[in-house]
């Protein structure tokens, strides 16, 4: 499990998506579905930490801009989460793999994801709140392809070049996976000691993943946030 815990932190660093390696995992080895989910939400807290981390030290990543977005993240995963906790989330595997090939398909032909910052095309306000809580909500109550969906906003909303729009999804992510491993963590979904050796193994990934990101820009960016996204969708598309 540690060498999925790397695996996904790196993989996370670039694209988003590390839940796709994650989860399958745990259940395969035969944890209940709601403690895979809050073990995998631990490890990913500390894997998308060290990334934001790297991206601010190397001043890819403007915090103050960004907050109220993530008091909406928080917001938002914390339903997402009592709601799937209650509710189940069958009724996305209909609909996701729809908007993840959509998704794919803009990073495929959009001339906004470069490395040039673009005009953006919504007021940051708004942004925060319907970006932030919206994601953060989806967040909560499922999660797959969720950096990719806040790649994707951030690039075709606020106009942030891939590396910016990148970095700033990660504090959002944080926040949203924070906020929904504390609600499972408090319900006893958790296997810490499985949990702690994955994250440690996370944080160094997602470290590597992040200085490609930083050195490689959209030329590494663009294919990958493809790939992982496309195979999200296969992946729901069988199971649905």
């Amino acid at each position: 499990m540690t060498a999925v815990g790397f695996a996904a932190g790196f993989i996370s660093a670039i694209a988003g998506g590390g839940g796709l390696i994650t989860l399958p995992a745990l259940l395969w080895a035969g944890i209940p579905p709601l403690d895979a989910l809050g073990t995998g939400k631990f490890q990913s807290v500390f894997g998308t930490l060290s990334s934001a981390i790297n991206f601010f030290q190397k001043g890819f990543l403007d915090l103050r801009r960004l907050w109220p977005g993530l008091v909406a993240a928080i917001v938002g995963s914390a339903l997402g989460t009592w709601s799937v906790t209650r509710l189940g989330g069958e009724q996305l595997n209909t609909l996701l793999p729809l908007l993840l090939i959509g998704i794919a398909l803009y990073f495929a032909f959009s001339p906004r994801i470069t490395d040039v910052d673009a005009r953006p095309r919504m007021p940051n306000w708004l942004f925060n709140l319907l970006v932030g809580g919206g994601v953060g909500f989806y967040g909560g109550f499922f999660g797959p392809g969720m950096g990719s969906i806040y790649a994707l906003a951030f690039a075709a909303l606020l106009g942030y070049n891939m590396r910016r729009a990148t970095a700033h999804t990660k504090p959002l992510v944080l926040a949203t996976n924070a906020t929904s491993m504390c609600i499972f963590m408090a319900g006893g979904h958790l296997l810490l000691g499985l949990a702690l050796s994955m994250s440690a193994a996370q944080f160094v990934g997602a470290r590597l993943g992040s200085n490609l990101v930083i050195a490689r820009g959209a030329r590494l960016i663009r294919p990958i946030i493809i790939l992982a996204t496309i195979a999200v969708a296969v992946k729901l598309l069988l199971e649905s």
